[in-house]
């Protein structure tokens, strides 16, 4: 239902933010995007009290000491971020690798951490270390499926015929409203299936591997494409490719999000699914880092190489599941 949600709330800002900007310009349509995260946040604010008792509590939460200990940390490298940005260390042009370096960095600290603590225990190790291959796989979709918002963007802008039934043109940066609008649609049907097949259906670690291979194929359906004239690129053939994209997401971003929950050692819940977090944050940077490789010249080796890589990394997974159900320890 959240994810739902989330997909329906998107789709006004991913329509009308581009038009915006098409209209009056980019710094009208960041300002609607600003008016519409502060309007998130007063909703927040207003209806927090509403949620259940156990949606207020706070798992292992820090102790005071721990608390400023904490906070000294974020404003030192609030400060040091600060002065590599104004002395020219932390620039536009290398921002991309410096967040991936930062991101790869978090990751292995937070793997380490759960993995080496005392507070977890032989069973939970085994579940983190089952983790491990479904965040690769989480990194590749990722990697793939945001680039939404960069390649698909480009494609879209120069290759795509973005007249709707001859009555107005589509700005390219509304295209990206189609994916959610068909998760929106499909949600509730694979929520149904899922619990109508019962213990029938996949494991989670097959899902993810499911969706890793289904978005691939999903850039490889841009190879055929490929050589189209400038803005000559059918509508409806980018719609079908989203569909796919979209399946793709429902096969592995709602699992993945469940999955560091139900694997997540007793005391480090919250790190858990910071831990999922920080495989999307992880694709989102690569998938800006890769789209600097694309071209119209390159597209067809581009969408095919990549869309390759992801089906190889999602059967790898396939082959690794009886062996991750093992160290899952009875978790589906």
């Amino acid at each position: 239902m959240i994810f739902t949600r989330r997909n329906a709330g998107c789709r006004p800002g991913q329509i009308l933010t581009p038009v915006l900007q098409t209209a009056a310009g980019f710094h009208w349509g960041f300002g609607l995007a600003a008016v519409g995260m502060a309007l998130g946040l007063a909703q927040y604010t207003v209806f927090r009290r509403n949620l259940p008792p156990e949606g207020r509590i706070v798992p292992n939460p820090l102790p005071r000491a721990g608390r400023v200990r904490a906070g000294l940390i974020g404003a030192v490298a609030i400060a040091g971020l600060l002065v590599l940005t104004f002395t020219g260390v932390i620039t536009a042009g290398r921002l991309d690798y410096i967040v991936t370096a930062i991101v790869a960095v978090a990751a292995v600290g937070y793997f380490t951490l759960l993995l080496a603590s005392p507070k977890v225990d032989r069973t939970e190790r085994r579940r983190v270390l089952a983790f491990l291959p479904m965040w690769v796989a989480s990194v590749v979709f990722w990697v793939i499926f945001q680039q939404i918002f960069t390649v698909l963007t480009i494609y879209a802008d120069e290759r795509l015929d973005r007249s709707v039934f001859g009555l107005f043109v589509l700005p390219a940066g509304s295209v990206q409203a189609i994916e959610p609008l068909f998760v929106v649609l499909l949600a509730g049907v694979f929520a149904a299936v899922w619990t109508r097949l019962g213990p029938r259906q996949p494991s989670s670690p097959m899902k993810m591997a499911i969706g890793t291979i289904v978005v691939g194929v999903g850039f490889l359906l841009f190879v055929p494409l490929a050589g189209t004239g400038p803005n000559g690129t059918p509508l409806l053939a980018v719609a079908g490719i989203l569909l796919v994209f979209c399946l793709a997401e429902l096969f592995t971003s709602p699992v993945g999000q469940s999955l560091s929950t139900k694997l997540a050692p007793q005391a480090f819940r919250t790190q858990m699914v910071a831990l999922f977090f920080l495989s999307v944050s992880m694709g989102t940077v690569l998938a800006g880092v890769l789209a600097q490789f694309y071209s119209a010249e390159n597209e067809a080796a581009y969408f095919g190489v990549t869309g390759a890589a992801a089906i190889v990394v999602g059967l790898v997974v396939v082959a690794m599941v009886p062996r991750l159900k093992i160290l899952m320890e009875g978790v589906r």
